[in-house]
C-alpha cells in the first residue's frame, strides 16, 4: 500500500502567494529609504536641525508670498540663528507681480530670515527686462526690495554688457544701478533689413 501526500488544496497556495508577495513588498520598502546624510559642522556651531530638498516661502506683513527658495540641503545653527543653504534658487515677488530669479553655489539667511546673502557664482535674473546680472556676492533685503552687491560685477542685457564695482537694483521700483569704474560694450545699432531706404 503507497501511502501518498494530499495535493495543497486552493487556500494554501493563496496564503503562500501572499507571503511571497509581501516578502517582495518589505524588500522594495526597505530599498527605497534613503540614510539621512552626515550632520554637518559648521563653525557657529552644532545645528538644531537640517533639512533635505527643501522649499521654503516668505511673506510679507500683508500675508502676500514675496520670497521663495528651494535647495537641496540647509542648516540652521542656533547659536548665530542663520540659515545656511546649498545650491540655492530664489524667486523675488516684486509690488506688480513680476518675479526676479537668483542663484547661487551658497546662499545663507540672516537671523529672522533676512537678508538673503548669495556667494559664489551669484546670478540675478529680470527676465521681463532681458538682463542678467553676474557678481561673486550678492545681497538681498526682502523687506524693502533692495538687491545689491559690493563685488565687481556684470549686468548684461544683450548685445549690451556693462561691468561696476558696485550694484544696486530695487526690485519695487524697477530700477538698477551700476557705479564705480563702471565700463560697458554697447554695440551701434544695425538696420533691419525691413527698415526703408530713405534713398528711395
Amino acid at each position: 500500500m503507497k501511502w501518498r501526500l494530499p495535493r495543497p488544496g486552493y487556500r494554501l497556495w493563496l496564503a503562500l502567494m501572499l507571503l511571497l508577495l509581501g516578502g517582495v513588498l518589505v524588500l522594495i520598502d526597505q530599498r527605497d529609504i534613503r540614510e539621512p546624510g552626515e550632520v554637518p559642522r559648521d563653525a557657529a556651531g552644532e545645528p538644531d536641525y537640517y533639512l533635505e530638498g527643501a522649499r521654503l516661502t516668505r511673506f510679507d506683513a500683508a500675508g502676500l508670498a514675496h520670497q521663495r527658495l528651494e535647495t537641496p540641503r540647509l542648516v540652521h545653527t542656533p547659536h548665530d540663528d542663520v540659515t545656511r543653504l546649498e545650491m540655492p534658487e530664489a524667486r523675488l515677488f516684486d509690488n506688480a507681480g513680476r518675479t526676479w530669479y537668483a542663484e547661487a553655489r551658497n546662499g545663507l539667511l540672516g537671523a529672522g530670515g533676512n537678508p538673503l546673502t548669495l556667494t559664489g557664482d551669484a546670478r540675478l535674473y529680470a527676465p521681463q527686462e532681458r538682463w542678467q546680472l553676474d557678481t561673486e556676492v550678492l545681497r538681498f533685503d526682502a523687506d524693502s526690495g533692495h538687491a545689491w552687491s559690493e563685488t565687481p560685477a556684470v549686468l548684461r542685457q544683450p548685445p549690451q554688457r556693462m561691468s561696476g564695482e558696485r550694484f544696486d537694483a530695487w526690485i519695487h521700483d524697477n530700477r538698477a544701478r551700476l557705479t564705480d569704474n563702471v565700463r560697458g560694450y554697447h554695440p551701434p545699432e544695425t538696420p533691419t533689413a525691413n527698415s526703408e531706404d530713405p534713398a528711395q
